[in-house]
């Protein structure tokens, strides 16, 4: 039996593929532009171009933006919901939010289900899971002549006080699946198991909605597997960074929303504990959009839920994610005029059809990439180690036509005000994660990634004036990688009050055990790989009287210890960092209790590079470091300096401790690092890029 894991990131530019081979250590790597309309061939074509087959693997992991995309585009399936009677409108209702109290141009959130196709059923049960009001089959037979009619393809159960007790879902769920067996049919105690109506009935209207298109896509990539010949196991990254089945995943489609993103900063993680590094921001500019994530004190940042589109009309999903914030930002952004003349960049995007007009296959309004082009930081004869060549005559011409021209600027003015933009656009994804979160970016180095990271990561980093950029080994494949070392996962929620001042231990103990036991179950089911068993706990907190709660990761020794205390010292702290004060004395309460089971899987080593003894520091390299057809380009940096004659370096070649000063450019495979004029580059005993940026006096003096 093959010893072959196969790793398959889909974005919307680009689809990535790594190939870890555990009997030698090694891994190989392929790109290749996605293939919306069917998805899976663009998987095809990465996985041979990184020279293997899937008959070859014993393991294939995915990671897909089938699920966010649907939801965001709004192209998921005709859905029902189901739910107690006079309760079908606070998923309209929602938590009035408004960001803005004076903004006129405010849009409050639009329910995925309209109003005609939610229906009430007679129903209740208490906050205690105590039956009020019995289910009856009369009442199931009504609300089903009612879904019959709406002629959907989905239907999502939301019944109150679910989370407390799941007998009233779990009876109508097992009726609909025998009355319309070809529904796509869940229910919201199968997603959530906590509290807060609102949240719980947008999570499992989500998964309605975007079940039916991510089940089709799953089945036809399952069943190409199968003509395939591969005999391994199946399974796809979670917005956790872990991995679950994919039979699983059919169901619970939710689950995989920021699949590959995901996949990226447990990429990171794993980059900094290979450094020693404690804390890092993970930075991911594709195709299409620009990610980040925050890893403190070793472990990704999670979150509870997520809003769907932004805080000021998205949807909340509430299921256990990595805090990863996003924006329409990347390599095929569009670069369009606004009202009033004003230029601006995303969030459409080219895509892969008909992508930037650089590609030359149909498009015709500039991107980021064309403007990257026209500045000398991309090789027009060495895009993607040169299978694709670009074009910068039609780059060249659209900027001008549609940008430079109207706005009265020289072309290089133009482009470089696209990637302007585009970096001040992207800084505020960075802030989301940092400073919202009373994190100060300038404490952390960034990392990365992604085939436009790297072209952009400088530029990011000077904006938010943080002085250390890493640009990992391949980072075009980044994420791709980030799934070789991710590890079974599975996360559990479950909402249970209880005052800290007269805490339970022996009730929270069988909780977190019947969690744990539950998930244990699915780790080990999953594949034959799963290693050592790592378990993690975390409370829900808040002071008595609040609202709102944060999450405390709790060590295990103070649930073995019964250390209240403890419990206490760390809610205090994670209460001052988020909100900028705490209070040892006032009393608190548990929400919700958390638990993470993960199960090792074996992991590729980090690479280790020759170390440039023979080179002198600061020196450059000898050994064909520097680019075969031309020693150097012109690169337009800023309009201040104009054009700037620039030494163009391989990375391939570059050893261990070798040391570049910018201005430079550093190629490879699928991505370009810029280093700007006053910044130095080191080259790690592992390969990775360290990029020392020269701050102005005013953020060195800090």
């Amino acid at each position: 039996m093959p010893v072959m894991r196969i790793a398959a990131d889909v974005g919307g530019t680009f689809t990535d593929s790594a190939l870890f081979d555990e009997s030698l250590g090694t891994i190989r790597l392929g790109k290749s532009l996605s293939t919306p309309q069917r998805l899976v061939q663009g998987i095809d074509d990465a996985v041979a171009r990184a020279g293997s087959r899937f008959a070859d693997a014993n393991l294939f992991l995915h990671g897909t933006t089938v699920a966010i995309n649907t939801l965001l585009e709004r192209t998921g399936a005709r859905t029902a919901l189901v739910t107690t009677r006079g309760f079908r409108d606070i998923y309209e209702i929602g938590r009035i939010n408004r960001p803005e109290a004076y903004n006129l141009f405010f849009r409050k959130h639009r329910p995925l289900i309209d109003r005609a196709q939610r229906f009430e059923i007679d129903e209740r049960l208490l906050a205690s899971g105590e039956v009020r009001t019995a289910l009856s089959e009369a009442e199931l037979e009504r609300v089903a002549s009612l879904v019959e009619a709406a002629k959907v393809e989905a239907l999502a159960i939301l019944f109150l006080h679910s989370w407390s007790n799941p007998v009233h879902e779990i009876r109508a769920r097992d009726y609909f699946k025998r009355r319309f067996p070809g529904l796509y049919i869940t229910a919201s105690h199968e997603l959530s198991q906590e509290y807060r109506e609102f949240e719980r009935t947008s999570t499992v209207a989500a998964n309605a909605y975007v079940g039916p298109r991510v089940d089709r896509y799953l089945g036809e990539v399952v069943d190409h597997l199968q003509r395939e010949r591969f005999g391994g196991s199946f399974l796809i990254v979670q917005s956790t960074g872990g991995l679950y089945d994919v039979e699983r995943a059919r169901r619970e489609s939710i689950r995989m929303l920021e699949s590959g993103p995901a996949a990226g900063v447990i990429g990171t993680r794993e980059l900094c504990r290979s450094l020693g590094m404690a804390n890092a921001i993970a930075f991911d500019m594709g195709g299409t959009t620009a990610k980040a994530g925050v890893i403190l004190a070793g472990s990704e940042l999670m979150t509870s839920s997520s809003m769907i589109g932004g805080y000021a009309e998205g949807l909340p999903v509430q299921i256990p994610m990595i805090d990863i914030q996003e924006v329409g930002t990347g390599g095929g952004s569009i670069a369009r005029l606004g009202p009033g003349g004003s230029l601006r960049v995303g969030p459409q995007s080219a895509g892969a059809s008909p992508g930037p007009v650089c590609y030359s296959l149909g498009g015709t309004e500039p991107t980021v990439t064309d403007a990257n082009l026209l500045l000398g930081r991309l090789s027009e004869s060495r895009f993607l180690g040169g299978d694709m060549a670009l074009d910068l005559a039609l780059a060249r011409s659209a900027i001008k036509e549609r940008l430079a021209d109207p706005l009265g600027l020289s072309i290089e003015q133009a482009a470089s005000g696209v990637i302007r933009i585009a970096a001040a656009s992207m800084s505020n994804v960075v802030k989301r994660v940092t400073t919202e979160r009373g994190l100060d970016a300038r404490d952390f180095p960034m990392v990365a990634f992604g085939g436009a990271g790297p072209l952009h990561a400088v530029l990011v980093a000077r904006e938010l004036q943080i002085s250390q950029v890493i640009i990992p080994n391949a980072p075009g494949h980044f994420s791709a990688y980030g799934m070789l070392v991710a590890d079974l996962r599975r996360d559990q929620v479950k909402t249970l009050f209880m005052p800290l001042a007269a805490l339970d231990f022996d009730r929270l103990e069988a909780v977190f055990r019947s969690m744990e036991d539950e998930a244990l179950v699915d780790v080990c089911a999953a594949s034959a790989s799963v290693g050592p068993i790592e378990r993690r706990r975390a409370l829900d907190m808040r002071y008595v009287g609040q609202e709102h709660a944060v999450t405390v990761d709790v060590a295990l020794s103070a649930f073995e210890h019964r250390d209240q205390a403890a419990i206490k010292q760390a809610f205090d702290a994670v209460h001052e960092l988020r909100y900028g004060y705490c209070s040892a004395t006032e009393q608190a309460e548990i929400v919700s209790l958390r638990s993470s089971v993960a199960g090792a899987m074996p992991k590729p080593a980090p690479r280790e590079l020759a170390p440039a003894s023979a080179l002198s520091a600061g020196a450059r390299p000898a050994n064909a470091a520097v680019a075969v057809e031309q020693m150097s380009r012109a690169v337009y940096f800023d309009d201040a300096s104009g054009w700037v004659d620039t030494p163009v370096f391989a990375r391939d070649p570059l050893c261990a401790g070798q040391r570049i000063d910018g201005p430079a450019l550093i190629e490879e495979y699928a991505s370009t690092t810029v280093v700007f004029p006053g910044d130095r580059v080191v080259v790690d005993g592992q390969g990775n890029l360290v990029i020392d940026i020269r701050l102005d006096d005013t953020a060195e003096a800090r």
